[in-house]
Parts: C-alpha cells; sequence; structure tokens
C-alpha cells in the first residue's frame, strides 16, 4: 500500500509541476488509477469520486464564494490600499511582517483558516505591492499564525473536538497554555523562516486598482469591513441566543458581511448596481480554478479513505514502544500527510490515542497541543491549504512546496518541542 501511495503521489505531482496539467484533472486521473491499482471495481470509484467531490465542496463552497465576494469589493474599492497605508504608516516597512503575523493570530482566533485566509490574503498581497515587497516574504508570517490557531487554539474544530473527547482536558488551560507554546512556534516558522524567502518567484492575483478612486472609502469603514466576520463569529462564545447563533455561523456570518461591505464600500459611496454585480460575478469567475482543484483534492482523498489507510496507521502507531506525546504527534502527522486534512488529522488521532491516554496518565492538555502539532506538519497536493497558497500568492509547486510546506513543518516541529518543553514544567 506505502508503494502505491508513493507512486500516485509522484504521478500527481509530475502532472501539476512538470506537465502543468490543470489540478483538477491530475486529481482526477489519479484518483481513477489509484482505485483500479487496488483493486475497487468502476462503481465503487465513480461513486468515491463523487461523494468526495461533494462533501468537500459542500463544506467550503459558500465561505469561498462569498470571501472572494468580499475580498473584491474591498479591491474594487481600494479598501485594501487604505488599510494597508495605514498599517506601513503604523508599523513601518521593515517591522511589516512582523506586524501581518500579530494582525493573523488575532483575527485567526476565532475564524476558521479559509475565512481567515480570504479577508487578510488581500491586504498582504496589496501591502507587498505597494512597497514592492516580496509577497511570500510578507504572506508566510500572517499564514503561520493562521496555521498556528488552527490547530493548535479551540474553538476551532480539531482542537476543540480534542478537549472535549480526551478526558481530563480542560479548555481554559488549553487555550491559555497553547498561545504560549504558540508565540515560539509562529516566530519560527513565520517570522524567522520568512526571512528566507525573500526571492522566491511569485506572480499574485492582484487585488489593488490601476485609478485611485476620487472618494476612497475611510480607514474605519475599511476596517469594520474585514473584522465584521470575527466580531459575527466570535458573538456565540460571549452570548447565548437563537439569533446569536444564527448570526455567528461562518457561512452566515460571512453572507451578512457580504452585505455590509456593499452598503458600506458600495452603494453608500455612489457605487451603482450593475458595478457591483460585475464585481461579484468577476470574484466568482476568479475562484473557479480553486473550487475545482478542491474538488479533485476531495476526490483523492475520498478514495484514499476507501483503502482503510487509516488502519495502517493505527497498527503502526500500536505496535511502538515511544513517548506517549510523541506518539500523539506522530499518529496525527502521519494521518495530515496521508489525509490532507489537519482536523482529520486531529480528530481521527484523538480516538486512536485515548487508550494510550488512559493508560499512562500524561497531562491531556498536552496531549491536546501535541496532536494539533502534528497535524501541521508537510501540508503538500492533497491539502486544500496548499492550493490556496499557491493560487492566491502565484507561486509554483515546487516553491509552495518550499515555503510554505516547510513552514508548516516547521511549526509542527515547533509545537512539539514546546509541548516536551512544557511538560517539565506542569
Amino acid at each position: 500500500m506505502w508503494g502505491l501511495m508513493f507512486i500516485v503521489i509522484t504521478i500527481l505531482v509530475v502532472l501539476i509541476s512538470y506537465f502543468k496539467v490543470q489540478p483538477f484533472l491530475s486529481f482526477l486521473l489519479v484518483t481513477i488509477l489509484t482505485g483500479l491499482a487496488y483493486g475497487f471495481n468502476t462503481n465503487l470509484i465513480i461513486g468515491a469520486v463523487q461523494k468526495g467531490i461533494g462533501s468537500t465542496l459542500g463544506a467550503i463552497l459558500p465561505i469561498i464564494l462569498i470571501g472572494a465576494m468580499i475580498g473584491k469589493i474591498i479591491a474594487k474599492t481600494n479598501a485594501s490600499i487604505v488599510i494597508a497605508d495605514q498599517l506601513i504608516k503604523l508599523f513601518g516597512p521593515k517591522r511589516l511582517p512582523f506586524a501581518f503575523m500579530i494582525i493573523g493570530f488575532i483575527v485567526s482566533m476565532p475564524l476558521f483558516f479559509s475565512v481567515a485566509f480570504l479577508l487578510l490574503t488581500p491586504l498582504v498581497l496589496t501591502t507587498a505591492q505597494r512597497q514592492q515587497m516580496n509577497p511570500v516574504y510578507l504572506g508566510i508570517p500572517m499564514l503561520a499564525s493562521l496555521s498556528i490557531t488552527q490547530g493548535f487554539l479551540p474553538p476551532h474544530p480539531a482542537p476543540y473536538y480534542l478537549v472535549t473527547h480526551l478526558e481530563g482536558a480542560e479548555i481554559d488551560k488549553t487555550l491559555g497554555w497553547g498561545i504560549v507554546i504558540s508565540i515560539p512556534a509562529m516566530l519560527l516558522s513565520g517570522w524567522l523562516f520568512g526571512m528566507t524567502l525573500k526571492t522566491i518567484p511569485a506572480n499574485p492575483m492582484n487585488f489593488t486598482q490601476e485609478v485611485e478612486p476620487v472618494n476612497p472609502p475611510s480607514f474605519l469603514s475599511s476596517l469594520t469591513v474585514i473584522l465584521l466576520p470575527v466580531l459575527l463569529i466570535s458573538t456565540s462564545a460571549f452570548f447565548k441566543h437563537p439569533v446569536i447563533e444564527l448570526i455567528s455561523e461562518p457561512n452566515l456570518a460571512l453572507f451578512f458581511s457580504l452585505i455590509v461591505a456593499m452598503y458600506i464600500l458600495g452603494f453608500r459611496r455612489g457605487v451603482k448596481w450593475d458595478d457591483m454585480r460585475h464585481w461579484i460575478l468577476d470574484a466568482s469567475k476568479e475562484v473557479t480554478p480553486l473550487i475545482l482543484t478542491f474538488a479533485g483534492a476531495g476526490a483523492f482523498k475520498e478514495i484514499l479513505q476507501l483503502m482503510n489507510i487509516g488502519n495502517e496507521v493505527m497498527s503502526i502507531a500500536k505496535n511502538s514502544a515511544v513517548n506517549p506525546l510523541f506518539l500523539g504527534w506522530l499518529i496525527a502527522a502521519m494521518l495530515r500527510v496521508v489525509t490532507g486534512s489537519s482536523t482529520v488529522a486531529g480528530i481521527t488521532t484523538a480516538g486512536i490515542i485515548l487508550p494510550v491516554l488512559q493508560q499512562t496518565g500524561v497531562n491531556p492538555n498536552l496531549m491536546v497541543w501535541s496532536i494539533g502539532a502534528g497535524s501541521m506538519v508537510l501540508s503538500h497536493v492533497n491539502d486544500t491549504g496548499f492550493w490556496l497558497f499557491k493560487e492566491y500568492f502565484g507561486v509554483s509547486v515546487k516553491h509552495t512546496l518550499r515555503s510554505w510546506t516547510v513552514m508548516e513543518t516547521i511549526l509542527a516541529i515547533a509545537g512539539l518541542v514546546g509541548v516536551l518543553v512544557l511538560q517539565k514544567l506542569i
């Protein structure tokens, strides 16, 4: 099985990076070849393709489309330029990578990775263009902070699931000490490693208008549109009410934020509906290749799950005699590499590691962070985050591996080291 995995992933990388085959078609071909090589019949393979595409797009399609629409409105009205200029004045050009790392950490605390990515990436790319900086150098620190909150800190799905399913884990301690562990991991993988990426070739999406508007939006209006989804989604953590639960659901929070963006940045400033309609349509067209890539990755992921690779990983884990915290990290890392999903890796590892946790008596809060760190390692072509970064920042597969994949791996290792150090202290 592992030989087959190595072969099909190699084929996938070669098709996309060397032969320049569109990722959706590459994923589809490799998915079919993998199923046939494993011995699945045609109906099972086609069913897996349909299920994988449906489940993947069902979860992320609204967020991608609405997030892209908000980003387009921000770009067309030059709200991103207004915010970027204020950041430059406040922090200065030399400290912008550090500034975006901190902003990313704050904004992504209550937001899913994809939502935070779609909100903040236009700001990064606009600032990089206006300051003539390499967008990868500026973006990696911000993306490191987004990845860390997703893997380490509740209420993100995998950490929250781990806290609630590993007996003895406490959400306040997990969140508090998780932030402490996040800081050095974020500095190493984002800020320091980002300094080595100043020369990576990139041709990013353009979120800057060539013609400056006569009546640009205010900084407050621009910032309101960026932060509104954060505020809406986080309200459910403080208030319990049916209406609050409705508007704090991520898809609906983004939808309400889109309406606000259309009014504050558009209609209130004299933008016509015909123009707004074209902006929204253009935004949908621009993310179509990305949506197709996610669809293909979902099909590939489904065929891997049918092959029961998780059972193989469990078999390896049960026959190991290592530090339980490292074992949790390793299981999550293997599942991450195979499935491409940090959330799937974290949630699956919880069920695998629970008997080990009960037998060894290791601190369950430490296990939450260890699994979270492992679920970040070695993001590659079966991870949707990999393709988000590649398409928005306009880098090749080779340089995405050189930047994005290495950054994710550094933070995963730094997180594990932080957990092992903390084990000696608490």
